[in-house]
């Protein structure tokens, strides 16, 4: 396999390919500011929850640096990502609106986020990918790495897939989140 691109989004930090992008805001203001740098015209952004922004703004920013055409089917690239905990925070916030009580309203729109792969989805709408989709949970560990070389190979014994973007997007709060993306092609 041969990496062609990496990046890493952090609360504090954005770093595409060893280069620290320039950025002012932190926390889930960050995640914004990158969509507007990014100049997607994506407005269903506004409408995701945070795991599915976290995504859809690292594939972005990852995405756009590459000297392929964007925005056409691909049946040979695949989106695979995993997590430790998936879309936790939406699914507390839509546990929310269904207590009984004055306030139980289930809210539909947050209820469309309550799957985690919905980001893998997203970043497929979004480039036109037709190949393999996939978000694995994993218990949380300090060996993301390990796991995201296992994904790789199993990803890879597909023949029709040749490149896939493949990481980790975890996402806890606002303070407490991680995007580790690689777009990886067959050698």
């Amino acid at each position: 396999m041969k990496e062609l691109s990496m990046i890493v989004v952090t609360p504090h930090s954005v770093v595409l390919n060893g280069n620290i992008l320039p950025t002012s805001k932190t926390g889930d203001a960050l995640l914004t500011e990158c969509y507007r740098f990014s100049k997607a015209d994506y407005p269903k952004y506004f409408k995701m929850d945070p795991l599915c922004r976290l995504g859809f703004v690292a594939a972005e920013l990852l995405l756009q640096g590459q000297e392929e055409e964007r925005f056409v089917p691909r049946e040979d690239r695949a989106v695979v990502l995993a997590s430790c905990r998936g879309c936790l925070s939406t699914d507390q916030r839509y546990e929310e609106t269904i207590q009984p009580g004055e306030n139980y309203f289930p809210s539909p729109a947050v209820f469309v986020y309550t799957l985690p792969n919905i980001v893998t989805g997203e970043i497929a709408i979004r480039n036109k990918y037709l190949g393999e989709t996939s978000m694995y949970l994993f218990e949380e560990t300090t060996d993301e790495d390990e796991r995201l070389r296992l994904l790789e190979n199993m990803t890879f014994q597909d023949p029709v897939t040749t490149s896939a973007l493949i990481g980790w997007v975890d996402y806890k709060d606002g303070e407490h989140y991680t995007a580790k993306l690689y777009l990886i092609t067959k050698e």
